[in-house]
This record gives structure tokens, C-alpha cells and sequence, in this order.
């Protein structure tokens, strides 16, 4: 943990440096609005020998911060509201963890995979990922960067630090880092997760080519306890102290506590490296926009020729470093596998171990017509790539080649009333042939720019993730080997060894899933309203359906969401927001979602004393009673049980958020629901994410969110 602490500080000197070393501006790039800014920012003077006369610029006194995701074209800007702490948060309030901060997590919300191609198959953690997606490429007038620092219960902390600033007017850079620790309530439930990425955006004086590139380090190690006993009773635990009750695994070893600690002896260690660069050249028409004080250059591109470069390299692992063979320690945590988890340790082992590494590198090239000039939302673009796979599960290493083609459309009128998107991905070539995607978006904005409506289909067929249906050919394999190293054994694919060392239990090859989703999105601003639903048909749906064998229904089901917020005005100061969901499948899926899922927060907010912005009070969230995955550590993978239904309470925090210009303070008492009067007082009634693993009790967390212009 410490080296995470060590990058901390030196990205902060480092964004003090730059700070201090600011030599030029940016450029906006807002079609129709382009200027030019010197080392102070401020829009350049004209040439002394010029005749016009000098007018002030508006911008000359303004802070301009935008952004844009990756791929996206649509300008954000920053958030400053401060009434709902989960949009800070990386784990949203839809989802539940096995825990503890950083630990396993899944949506309440049924969400499918729908891409197309290769897909590793381990998911469990990817809403702490930094990804390509989620990057946020900024333009600035001043350097700004964030500082966020959140402290829990139990020493869990949260640390990130970003910072982004045009170099040049035409140059920008962006450097993001995480660390989120968390050695959690329970035994051997200590997470540690760091997250780095740096990004660019070149364009040159002309205007005509652009570079974007991005970099990311994901490292993820979360200790794996299996949960709690079935014979343990939280009640009766010494000092009503958590970390006393017995779990599955890792109760032979010495489970570390402290924050600097970053070893995980029993757990999921997961490591991710991705290399993006996208750079285009445009041939289009020069163009000026001349004032009464200066003459500004503008370039409208008509055809763009694109290349994108994409590497990545990820690890996956499970390991348990057993203390030697011949003891005691070493006994019970062999009947602890073969008790819980059904896995049968290899004779005179110290280790047990499984890993899988895929290596991905893709070209793609595309061209890209704006049919208007002066409307780079409106456009059509073809493509194709080559993908090159290598995946090594040992003693096997694969190398899978696919070709793909695709198409996309976008078009947001100029006068921003109608927003169309259309695209699609097919597979040509290669192992994954056959693969495809389809999505169709249209928007229309609502009368007086009162809201929005937005009507979508999305259709994929797609092979089933690696981890879950996917063998060497029988051809390939010279010796029989046992799947999972030992571990688990089934006659009936002995002869044929599956992709991943990871001990899965695959019966066959599986046939393409095909899911279908229609959706609507209607946004009342005006009224805080949003309405949405959307409706899935799925047809070979792949899953687990315990701890290491996987399974396809091949009958059709479909699953129905409807979605609604709402925010009401009680008083003056005082709101109550309120967001719902509802799910309803058919059909016998192995699926099991609870009925209804809400969120209420009871608020007394406003803006006080000038620059204090205040929002405090309760909020409650709850899930109807429903039979919750389980957990399988080894595989590290939710699988589908019918057996055991989860019934919580709902979950009351006391929460005071509050913002004094730049800086925003948040402060939670979390699980308020725990108490028990039964024992006297205490915080032990227990919710559970799933079958052996119970939430936390009484939490305490306070945060801060800085936000530096200079």
C-alpha cells in the first residue's frame, strides 16, 4: 500500500508543478466559436500594427470547463450539485458488494452482456475499472484539478487525484489516480484497488489532424472469505465484533489490517493494461470569422480518414498461499475447500492457484462524411478491423484472428430538436464469425426545450464468454488433463481442455446468445421527472448454475423494467426524491431479480449564508425479498441458486452534504437499520447481499471533493 501512497504524493507535487508552470491555453472547440488564449489565460491582444480597435472579450474574465467521453461528440460540464452523494461514489446505489468496499459487486438491475466478439467472462469488479469508455477528455481555459479523500468505518479510505490543463492551445493532457482500501468488518475481506490513466488530445495549427490517446493501470486484489459460516451466529460474537465470526476461507491465516498492506494471501488479484490511440487526418474547407477586432481562422472537415490502435493485456487470478503441508492448519483448510466450496485440493500441495491472461490488440480504420459543415454531431462513418487474441491458460497459450466491418450514424440537428444514432458491428471473419450488433437511438426534444423523449433498439448475438463455453479442439490436446488442475474432473470432456485454467465444468459448447432490447427515456427537467423502460427478449442465455458448472436455456424468456424519478417540493426547503424500478420476467428464466428496488431521501436543502449550499436529511433504500446469486471465490463469477431468499431491511443512512464554493464535504451514518433492541442496544441485525454474506453494520464515512482552478 505504501508505493500507492508514494504515487499519491508525487502526483500531487506534480500537478503543483504544473500549477505553477502553466504556458498556454486552450483553444474552445464549439463549432463556430474558436479563440485563442495566452500563458495567463486570457484572449491574445491583437497585432499592435493592426487598425481595428480593440473590443473586451467576453471570455476574458470567464473560466471555461467542458468535457467529452471518449467516443462521444456531446459536451458535459461539470457537476456541482451536492444532493446525492452516489454520483461521487464508484459503486452506484443500484448495486450490491459481498461486504466491503471494493469487494465483488453486482446490479440489482438485470443488465446482460450485449457485445459482440471475445469476452474474458470475469466481471465481478467492473465497476472499479478505470476503461476507455468512462475517460473524460476536457478543454480548459485554466488548469483544474480534484482532490477527493474518503474515510470509512475500519480504516477505509479512498484517495483521487486528477488534474487536467492545456499545455498549448491545441494540447491536453489529463492525469487521473485512485486508491480505494478497505480492510473491511469481516476475516480475510481486506480489499486494495489502484487505478492510474493519463490521456492527451493534439490537434494541430491547421486543424487538420487529430491525436487522442489514453493509458490505464488497473490493479485489483480483494482477499476472498468465502462468507461467514452457516453455523455462525453474528448475534453471539465477543463485543458484537465481526471480525470473530468463522468464514469459509482464509481462517488459518493471519489476516493483515493495515491500510499499507496490499497482500492478498486468499483472494481475486486481477491486472489490466490498455493502450489507446486514435488519430485522424481532414480534408475539408478553410473558412474565417472576422470581428471588429481580430480575425479568427476556422476549418470545417468534410472527410475524415481515422486509424484507432487498441492494446490490452489483462490478468486474471485466483490464489491461496497454504501454509505447508503436514499441519494442522493445513488439514482444515483443505476440509474447508472440500465442505464449501466442493473442490478437492490436490494431494501435497502448498498452493492452489489458477490463472488466465488475454492479450488483445486491434486496428481499426474508418472513414467519416459530415455532410455539414459547420455540424460535426451530423455524420456517417465505415469501418474495419483486424483483431489479433492471445490468451495463455497453461500449459495451453491460443491465438484467435477476427475481421469486422461496421457502420454508424449520427445526427444531431442544428437546431438541437431531433438526435439520431444508428450503428452496427458484424463479424466477418474469424473465430468469433457470425457475432453482430445493432442499436438504434432517436431523440426528440420536447416543446419549449421542456425535456426529452428517447425511443431505442438494441439487438446482439454473441458467443458466450470464454470462461464459460470455450475448449481447445480435441485435435490439440495429446494427454487427457483433469479441468481446474486437478480439481474438478468430468468424464464426459476429459479428453478436450477448456481455455481457462480457472476449475469450470463446462458440458459443451454452447450456441450464440441472442438478446433484443427496446427501451424508452422520457427527461422532464422542468419538473424533475424521468421515466424509462425497456423490455428484453433473450433466446440461449449462458450462466452459472453453481460453483463451477455453467449452463445454457435454450428456451425463450424475457425480462420487463420500468424505471421512474421523481423529485417533490414538501416546503420551502425541504424535497423528497424518489426513484423506483420495477422487474417482472417470463417464461421460467434462470433470472432472479427482485420485484421492486427504491430509493427515498427525505431533504432539507438550500443555499445559506450566501455561498453555503446544504442538503441533509434521510434516505432509504430497499429491495423486495428475492432469491439473491451466490458467490463462487474460485471462479470469481455470481452463479444462479434457487434455493435461498435474501429478506433485508431497508437499509436508513443519516446523511448531511453541504458545497462552500469550490469544496464539497459529504457525511453519512450508514445502516441505521441495524440496530437491535433485543440484547440491549447494539448494531447487530444484520442485512445480507447474498447466502453466507451479510452487509456491514453501523458505518460511518466522510468525504471530501475539492475542485482547483487556477
Amino acid at each position: 500500500m505504501h508505493k500507492y501512497f508514494i504515487r499519491a504524493v508525487c502526483l500531487l507535487c506534480f500537478i503543483m508543478l504544473l500549477h505553477a508552470g502553466v504556458k498556454a491555453q486552450v483553444y474552445d472547440t464549439i463549432p463556430g466559436q474558436q479563440y485563442e488564449y495566452d500563458r495567463q489565460g486570457r484572449p491574445i491582444k491583437r497585432d499592435s500594427t493592426s487598425q481595428n480597435l480593440k473590443h473586451r472579450d467576453v471570455y476574458e474574465d470567464s473560466i471555461t470547463v467542458y468535457f467529452r467521453y471518449w467516443d462521444s461528440s456531446r459536451i458535459n460540464k461539470l457537476d456541482s450539485s451536492v444532493n446525492d452523494f452516489f454520483t461521487r461514489f464508484p459503486e452506484p446505489w443500484t448495486y450490491y458488494d459481498l461486504g466491503n468496499f471494493g469487494s465483488a459487486a453486482k446490479s440489482f438491475i438485470f443488465t446482460p452482456g450485449m457485445k459482440p466478439g471475445f469476452d474474458a467472462g470475469f466481471h465481478a469488479y467492473d465497476i472499479y475499472r478505470y476503461t476507455p469508455e468512462n475517460t473524460r477528455f476536457f478543454q480548459t481555459t485554466r488548469p483544474y484539478s480534484e482532490t477527493i479523500y474518503l474515510l470509512g468505518s475500519r480504516a477505509e479510505q479512498m484517495i483521487n487525484l486528477f488534474h487536467t490543463q492545456n499545455r498549448k492551445s491545441n494540447f491536453n493532457i489529463g492525469l487521473d489516480f485512485r486508491v480505494i482500501s478497505s480492510p473491511g468488518a469481516y476475516k480475510n475481506q481486506s480489499t486494495t484497488i489502484a487505478n492510474t490513466r493519463v490521456n492527451t488530445f493534439f490537434q494541430t495549427s491547421n486543424k487538420r489532424y487529430i491525436n487522442t490517446m489514453i493509458v490505464i493501470l488497473n490493479k485489483i486484489l480483494s482477499s476472498e472469505n468465502g462468507g461467514i459460516k452457516p453455523d455462525q451466529n453474528l448475534d453471539s460474537l465477543a463485543f458484537n465484533n465481526p471480525f470473530g465470526a468463522s468464514t469459509k476461507l482464509g481462517n488459518s491465516l493471519v489476516t493483515p489490517r493495515s491500510i499499507f498492506n496490499a497482500t492478498v494471501n486468499t483472494g481475486t488479484q486481477y491486472k489490466d493494461f490498455a493502450f489507446v490511440m486514435r488519430h485522424s487526418y481532414d480534408f475539408g474547407q478553410k473558412d474565417s470569422l472576422v470581428t471588429d477586432s481580430a480575425t479568427y481562422k476556422l476549418f470545417y472537415p468534410r472527410l475524415r480518414l481515422q486509424h484507432t490502435l487498441q492494446y490490452s493485456k489483462n490478468n486474471y487470478e485466483y490464489h491461496d498461499f497454504l501454509p505447508g503441508t503436514g499441519t494442522q492448519e493445513y488439514q482444515s483448510t483443505v476440509d474447508d475447500y472440500a465442505t464449501y466450496m466442493h473442490y478437492q485440493v490436490p494431494p501435497n500441495t502448498d498452493t492452489v492457484s489458477f490463472n488466465d491472461t488475454w492479450q488483445n490488440l486491434t486496428n481499426d480504420f474508418s472513414v467519416i462524411s459530415y455532410p455539414q459543415k459547420n455540424n460535426l454531431n451530423q455524420f456517417l462513418k465505415l469501418n474495419a478491423g483486424l483483431e489479433l487474441l492471445k490468451g495463455k491458460s497453461d500449459p495451453f497459450t491460443t491465438d484467435y484472428n477476427n475481421v469486422y466491418a461496421g457502420a454508424e450514424y449520427r445526427n444531431r440537428t442544428r437546431n438541437q430538436l431531433y438526435d439520431i444514432e444508428a450503428s452496427g458491428k458484424l463479424y466477418v471473419a474469424g473465430h468469433y464469425t457470425g457475432d453482430y450488433s445493432a442499436y438504434l437511438s432517436f431523440s426528440r426534444s420536447l416543446r419549449n426545450n421542456r425535456g426529452s423523449l428517447q425511443l431505442g433498439f438494441q439487438n446482439t448475438s454473441r458467443t458466450p464468454f470464454i470462461i464459460m463455453s470455450e475448449y481447445v479442439r480435441e485435435d490439440m490436446v495429446k494427454d487427457s488433463i483433469d479441468i481446474g488442475n486437478g480439481g474438478i474432473v468430468n468424464d464426459t470432456v476429459s479428453a478436450r481442455q477448456a481455455l481457462s485454467a480457472f476449475p469450470v465444468n463446462q458440458p459443451d459448447n454452447y450456441n450464440k446468445e441472442n438478446i433484443t432490447r427496446v427501451f424508452a427515456i422520457l427527461n422532464v427537467p422542468p419538473i424533475d421527472l424521468q421515466l424509462m423502460g425497456e423490455y428484453y427478449l433473450i433466446t440461449n442465455y449462458t450462466y452459472f448454475k453453481d460453483l463451477y458448472t455453467t449452463a445454457q436455456s435454450s428456451s425463450i424468456f424475457n425480462v420487463l423494467h420500468i424505471g421512474a424519478y421523481k423529485k417533490l417540493r414538501v416546503a420551502r426547503n425541504l424535497s423528497w426524491y424518489l426513484e423506483g424500478h420495477f422487474q417482472q420476467t417470463a417464461g421460467n428464466p434462470p433470472v432472479n431479480l427482485p420485484l421492486l428496488l427504491a430509493r427515498s431521501r427525505l431533504a432539507f436543502e438550500g443555499n445559506f449564508f450566501k455561498n453555503l449550499v446544504l442538503s441533509t436529511g434521510l434516505e432509504a433504500i430497499y429491495n423486495t425479498p428475492y432469491k439473491a446469486d451466490s458467490y463462487s471465490p474460485l471462479t470469481g463469477q455470481f452463479f444462479f441458486q434457487d434455493t435461498n431468499r435474501i429478506s433485508n431491511r431497508p437499509d436508513i443512512n443519516l446523511y448531511v452534504n453541504f458545497r462552500i464554493k469550490n469544496f464539497k464535504g459529504f457525511l453519512r451514518l450508514e445502516h441505521l437499520n441495524t440496530i437491535d433492541f433485543s440484547n440491549g442496544f447494539s448494531f447487530t441485525k444484520y442485512n445480507y447481499a447474498a447466502t453466507g454474506y451479510p452487509s456491514r453494520a453501523l458505518w460511518f464515512r466522510i468525504g471530501i471533493w475539492w475542485g482547483f482552478v487556477n
